[in-house]
Formats: structure tokens, C-alpha cells, sequence
């Protein structure tokens, strides 16, 4: 559990310093989050005989196991940022209409986007249909 735990955060922390250090937009957890997608891909291919090579936490289940842990309690993790709103209520007061406004207003544009999105993707899918097929 310790070296999956470990591997999870280095990830993290490699992403970090790599959003940083490059300056790229990108949240170094999000970077982090695709260095590990790239370790497992590269863990689970037998075509590079990596598994054989890993130390045995990290090919047994373990990594998985110590990640579906962290999932289990990550409301835990939303307490500080809980605690800092009500620590902030004065500017919540202040600003909550505009707030509400922006988080509404991004909802329904996320939404409207997503569904052009899958219409494009889904006339470009039937267009590249054969005619035989329905």
C-alpha cells in the first residue's frame, strides 16, 4: 500500500512540476492523472514486459486497491475547501448573486457545447457509415 500511495502522489507531484515549470494552462493534477493512465497502459501491455520488472505492489492489485480507498473518502478532502467558504461568508454574502449567475450561466453553456459536440460527432459517425449498414 505504501509504494502505491507513493506512486500516486509522485505522479502527482510530477504533474505539478511539470504545469509549473513548463507554464502550460493545465492543472498539474490533470497532468499527474495522465502519467498515471500512461504508467498503467505501459504495466498492463505485455508487449513491454514491464509487469515481470515492477516491484510486486505495483502488479498484484495493490495500486488499485490503495486508489479505490482514496475514492471511498474523497469527500473528506472537500472539508478544507468547506471550511474556507464559511470562513468567507462576508465575500459569499457580497458576491453570491454574481456567483450563482457565473455558475448557472457555465452550466448551460458546458451543456449546450456538449451536445453540439455530440451532434458533430454523431453525423460525422453516420456519414462515415457504409450503406448497408444501419
Amino acid at each position: 500500500m505504501i509504494a502505491s500511495l507513493a506512486l500516486i502522489l509522485l505522479a502527482q507531484l510530477l504533474g505539478e512540476a511539470l504545469a509549473r515549470g513548463a507554464g502550460v494552462p493545465v492543472p498539474g493534477p490533470v497532468i499527474g492523472m495522465g502519467l498515471m493512465f500512461a504508467f498503467l497502459l505501459l504495466r498492463d501491455s505485455a508487449r513491454f514486459g514491464l509487469p515481470r520488472y515492477l516491484p510486486k505492489p505495483l502488479t498484484d492489485g495493490t495500486l488499485e486497491t490503495t486508489a479505490r480507498g482514496l475514492l471511498m473518502n474523497l469527500s473528506l478532502l472537500f472539508v478544507p475547501a468547506g471550511v474556507g467558504v464559511v470562513g468567507r461568508l462576508d465575500l459569499l454574502r457580497a458576491q453570491g448573486a454574481k456567483l450563482a449567475l457565473v455558475l448557472v450561466v457555465s452550466t448551460a453553456l458546458s451543456l449546450l457545447v456538449t451536445v453540439l459536440v455530440f451532434r458533430a460527432v454523431a453525423a460525422l459517425v453516420e456519414r462515415r457509415k457504409p450503406d448497408g449498414e444501419s
